[in-house]
Order: structure tokens, then sequence, then C-alpha cells
């Protein structure tokens, strides 16, 4: 194949999807998409990496970044497909450091387990979200945006620059949306979701005065799933 050069694709937030929380992908995709609708293009994805060292300086500038989503090649963990418990979190840690609440329409949900932290991007997008088939993405062609380093294959998400032309692509394109505001944050305060509850957020489809009601009663619990501690030097990590 004739290498390629996508010049809007220079430097881009990459992240690899599949089914996690106890939901499968096309249900976590609709549930993304009703938060665009209500909130005029905004919606937050939750990720398991800490963001990049590069991320606070580039949100405090007001940098927009693209977003590409590519499917996972391997199949979800037992975990992810049945979790045992879920949680969802309640505030985000911003690029100022500040501690915000969610927006209203958002919700965030994870695997609860080992790890008492949990990630989003912070992504706007004018076009409807929808799993497709929007060309080729050759993570190859990338390194690390500041390290330097090539795209591990632990990373599900990272931050990225482009250092050569498209070769053989190893993914496609799923979904693209753009990173704004905080563009990638620490997640705190999570609850645990009741089994009823869970079985609530498989239930489709909802109108939109539905869904805010079954956000406002997800974050709604009589302590917090763990002790709060809102660190921030989560944003030192690099990726």
């Amino acid at each position: 194949m004739v290498a390629t050069l996508q010049t809007d694709l220079d430097r881009i937030c990459w992240t690899r999807m599949q089914a996690e929380s106890g939901q499968g992908l096309n249900t976590i995709v609709c549930r993304k998409e009703m938060e665009r609708r209500i909130g005029d293009g905004l919606f937050f994805w939750g990720v398991g990496n800490a963001p990049a060292r590069a991320i606070p300086a580039l949100a405090r500038m007001g940098a927009t970044l693209d977003v590409v989503f590519s499917m996972m090649k391997s199949k979800p963990k037992a975990k992810d497909v049945a979790p045992a418990k879920v949680h969802a979190w309640r505030r985000y840690i911003d690029q100022f450091g500040a501690v915000r609440d969610l927006p209203r329409h958002v919700l965030v949900t994870s695997r609860a387990g080992s790890r008492n932290c949990h990630y989003a991007l912070v992504c706007r997008s004018e076009k409807e979200l929808a799993v497709a088939d929007e060309g080729p993405f050759d993570p190859s062609a990338y390194r690390n945006f500041g390290a330097g380093k090539a795209v591990g294959a632990s990373q599900t998400t990272a931050l990225l620059e482009r250092h050569s032309l498209f070769g053989d692509p190893d993914y496609r394109i799923a979904m693209r949306a753009r990173m704004t505001g905080g563009m990638w944050v620490k997640l705190v305060d999570p609850v645990e979701l009741s089994s009823s509850m869970r079985a609530l957020l498989d239930e489709t489809p909802m109108d939109e005065q539905e869904w805010l009601e079954m956000v406002d009663a997800a974050r709604r619990t009589v302590r917090p799933a763990i002790p709060a501690r809102h660190d921030q030097q989560d944003y030192l990590f690099v990726i």
C-alpha cells in the first residue's frame, strides 16, 4: 500500500474502545450520543489512562485536538463484560486544579476495582456519534507527544504526534470528535450503582428528560463508594 499523509491528524488523542462496565460498545455510544444531544455537542468519554503531561498546559491555552476512536482488536475481558460492581463518577478535576461537578447530562461509569480513580476525555462533536468506518489509522506513524516513544501495546489512550507517513494501517477510524475544556481530566467522587440502576442503563431508548432523571438518580447515594481523595498528581503522568 502506498504511504499516505493525513494532514488533519498531525497531533491527536487516540483511544481504543470496546465493551466496558457491563455494557456493549453500541450501548455506550448510544449513551454518549444522548449526552452530546442534550449538551449541545459536549460529552465525556471515560478512559483508564491518566492524562499525558502536556494536557493541562494545552487545556489552559484553550487548545483543541482531534480525538480518534478505534476499535480494540482484542476481545473484552470477562471482568469488563460482567463486572461485579460498577461506579458512577460525580466530579472531576479541571485544568486549573479545581474540583467541579460533572455536567448534569453527563454519566461516566467504570468497573469498580482496586484502583480508586478513573479519567475522561472532554469531547465536543457537531456530528451524531455512531460507530462507522471513517478511514485508516496507522499508530506506527506516531510517537507519544513529548516523550517521543512508540505507542505501547498497553496504551488504550494516548496523546500522539505524527513522525512519518501512514504505511499499512493497523486500525480504522471508528469515530472522531474534538477535545475541549479540560481535555483529559481525572474523575473523583464515585458512587456504586445498584443492580436496578445498572439494568436501567441498558434500557433504550430514553427521551432527554428521562435521561436527565436517570443520571440524577445514579449520582444519589448515602455515602461515597470510596473515601474521597482529590489528588492532582496524576496530571504528572506521562503517556
